[in-house]
């Protein structure tokens, strides 16, 4: 039986929500693929809580990335369409 990986999986997750970095889709990878071992029976089910919320924080660390990028972009537009609307008016 593989020993669990859910310290590392539940960092990852940390430092996903955190840094909204490259670590959020690790872990919701890693979780993912650990948790299907553990089912099977193919790893230690101790892990499985850590695990568990490694993922879940993995997935909110996703979610949290997605609105960084689409803010912006979003002000950007808007701050795009009161120039031409300025433009217009002149």
């Amino acid at each position: 039986m593989k020993p669990h990986r859910g310290v590392l999986i539940l960092v990852l997750g940390i430092l996903g929500i955190m840094a909204c970095c490259f670590c959020a889709p690790v872990a919701w990878y890693m979780g993912s693929q650990d948790l299907a071992e553990i089912d099977a029976g193919r790893m230690d089910p101790e892990g499985r809580q850590m695990t568990q919320i490694g993922m879940i924080l993995g997935i909110v660390g996703i979610v949290l990335g997605i609105i960084a990028i689409i803010i912006p972009i979003f002000f950007i537009l808007l701050a795009g369409g009161f120039g031409v609307a300025g433009a217009a008016v002149n």
